[in-house]
């Protein structure tokens, strides 16, 4: 199989499970394309439950042992799939039995001189796929609970957990950032709104968004206070005044691009990457005009993006596996392979003190990356419970990592030892 092909088909499971776990559209792949399954216990569940939102031809090969399916549908059951929890043992069976295939490959270790460990918190609701971490200025960490419609709250120095219920049920929570007053806004992927949550209140305002405009996905605030945020399935960027509640809109210029992830520069510049495009992208604070920065190769798909002092855009290369460098002032690229390869699917990234640290979550287990600029030397470890795809990270003000890790129902902490 081709790079591209791979691509290609990893990209369209990545959506079509994204936004169809949640319900919105029965059947999208449809039933007719169904796999011809042997007979067995679990079959008719597995039919009737899986095919509401997706083909089944996303279960096969995953490589999934026992515990791994058991969260898979944990988390379909959270999105309201038509299966109970005593259902779950034989339909795993008849999983293991007939579709488990080779799966991912193993990661890559590069051995260094840097030492991490790692502390773990299973989440209070059952397949709740934590999507994304925010790293409060106090130490804890908030994350958004996709498929249980919460926001959570991780202390890490106790371990407690607080679920914070938000008031339209199915909003999809997914990217989250905190404001100076200790309120934490979330991008509602489902129901197509920014929510502004209050923690001392448990109260959660709603800003909807401008008709057509489906899918929020990340928010970030610049120095102003600002609010900006790419609308991925629209193909738009909006930016939220917090003051009077005044949003506009503005569509990328490539169509399809799927705007991403985002950062802030030091000037004020919101950047984001174009999950659909070969590009990364700034924009305007003032006027919302976009300025789109082509990558050099055209099966290039950046998902994540992060920052550093020199303001440097850094990415994660999804579909080809690469840690990429785009300098904003000249346009100039560099990228270097990530330390497992073609289809180690970089994901979630971020940066402290100018070291780029990222994941690869197209390996078993999931990894932690570690690049020194500098030196341009990595450094990887492996996620001890596995990860489950980390979509996102976020550095703590003492340089430790936020992890979340969706597949696994869990909120990570990566102590870096100083």
């Amino acid at each position: 199989m081709s790079k591209k092909l791979f691509f290609l088909l990893m990209i369209a499971a990545v959506l079509s499970f994204a936004g169809l776990m949640l319900g919105q559209g029965q059947g999208r792949g449809g039933r007719d394309d169904q796999l011809n399954l042997p007979d067995g216990p679990g079959k008719d569940i597995l039919q009737s439950a899986c095919t509401e939102c997706h083909n089944l031809q996303m279960a096969v090969g995953t490589g999934y042992n026992r515990e791994e399916w058991g969260l898979t549908l944990e988390r379909m059951i959270t999105a309201g799939a038509k299966m109970t929890p005593d259902q779950i043992p034989v339909v795993t069976d008849y999983l293991l039995k007939n579709l488990a295939g080779e799966g991912p490959k193993p990661a890559v270790i590069v051995p260094g001189s840097v030492t991490v460990s790692f502390k773990e918190w299973g989440l209070p609701t059952k397949g709740s796929r934590p999507h994304d971490p925010w790293a409060a200025p106090d130490g804890s960490i908030w994350y958004s609970g996709m498929y249980a419609n919460v926001i959570g709250h991780v202390d890490p120095k106790t371990g407690q957990i607080k679920e914070y219920h938000l008031k339209t049920p199915r909003s999809g929570p997914h990217g989250l950032v905190g404001d100076k007053e200790g309120n934490i806004w979330f991008t509602a992927n489902s129901k197509s709104y920014i929510g502004k949550l209050n923690p001392k209140t448990g109260d959660v305002t709603e800003y909807k968004l401008p008709e057509g405009a489906r899918d929020p996905h990340t928010p970030i605030f610049d120095q102003k206070g600002t609010l900006f945020f790419t609308v991925q399935g629209a193909n738009m960027i909006g930016r939220l005044d917090p003051k009077t509640g005044d949003i506009k809109i503005v569509t990328s210029p490539t169509p399809r691009s799927l705007p991403y992830g985002m950062v802030v520069s030091s000037k004020g510049v919101p950047f984001l990457v174009e999950f659909g495009a070969p590009k990364v992208a700034s924009i305007d604070p003032a006027t919302l005009a976009i300025k789109e920065y082509p990558l050099p190769h055209e099966e290039s798909r950046p998902r994540r993006i992060a920052i550093t002092s020199d303001d440097v855009i850094w990415y994660s290369d999804y579909s080809r596996g690469y840690l990429g460098r785009l300098d904003p002032k000249t346009g100039n690229v560099k990228e270097w392979p990530s330390p497992s390869g073609p289809t180690s699917l970089p994901y979630g990234i971020t940066t402290y003190n100018d070291i780029i640290w990222y994941s690869e979550s197209g390996v078993k287990p999931n990894t932690l990356v570690r690049f020194d600029p500098k030196t341009e030397k990595f450094q990887t470890w492996t996620i001890p419970s596995g990860g489950g795809v980390v979509r996102n990270m976020m550095a703590m003000k003492d340089g430790n990592l936020a992890i979340a890790e969706s597949g696994i129902n869990k909120v990570a902490l990566a102590e870096v030892k100083k």
